[in-house]
């Protein structure tokens, strides 16, 4: 780590490739909501039966998605379609592209030892002990079909969650780690993207893809171990 300590909101590190920054925040243990309840407007019936989980071991998580700064240093180039700032979360990433980056990444920053969270990881971070749909009001939370004029926006402009992390709902739907229940090869998917209906911009809604999968609205957020 570059560097870490304590704000108001909790325990955060820095890591840097090159020039590039990325802020980590620490993810604390303890019970959360997973799914959503029968009554849950948009709610899909994969989403449930709504439970609590217990998470033993806390975690880093990145504090916006992966930038397209961030890929380029790792990576040397560029795959998304949305360009203009590097700001911009990376997109047209598949699940195996992401792991291709990340070993690179782990290579040249030792002792982080980067994933992907895992489906439960990310939306206990994405709650942040809320027990609501959303974490905030979804136009101040969240680039969606609603308000995003066709395309990814810079990441950190909306509003974070109560752990202080951005863009968990909306701007590009993150790659989760373990495999989905949907398919015996899919990857979990979750958090809606720039292009989703509002009803998709739930901490509960999932959807999962092929590993190769790669489009202009699906990217990824680094987790670090404990």
């Amino acid at each position: 780590m570059l560097d870490s300590g304590v704000d108001e909101i909790g325990k955060w590190a820095t890591i840097r490739v090159g020039a590039v920054e990325q802020k980590l925040r620490w993810i604390p243990p303890g019970r959360g909501l997973m799914g959503s309840p029968a009554a849950e407007e948009g709610r899909h019936p994969d989403e449930g039966p709504q439970q609590w989980i217990t998470v033993t071991h806390g975690y880093w998580l990145a504090d916006t998605p992966c930038t397209q700064a961030l890929w380029v240093a790792v990576m040397g180039r560029n795959p998304s379609c949305f360009k203009g700032s590097l700001r911009l979360p990376v997109e047209n990433v598949s699940w195996a592209d992401a792991q291709s980056f990340l070993a690179k990444l782990n290579a040249q920053v030792p002792g982080l030892n980067a994933g992907l969270p895992t489906a439960a990881q990310w939306e206990y971070a994405c709650r942040a002990t809320s027990t609501e749909p959303r974490y905030g009001d979804l136009d101040e939370i969240a680039w969606y079909e609603g308000n995003s004029e066709g395309r990814t926006h810079e990441v950190g402009q909306k509003l974070a969650n109560g752990w202080g992390l951005h863009d968990m709902l909306g701007n590009v739907w993150e790659w989760c780690a373990d495999r989905s229940g949907l398919s015996g090869q899919d990857r979990a998917i979750r958090g809606g993207s720039w292009f989703s209906i509002a009803r998709l911009v739930r901490a509960a809604s999932r959807l999962a893809d092929e590993p190769g999968s790669r489009n202009g609205d699906q990217g990824f957020r680094l987790a670090g171990g404990h």
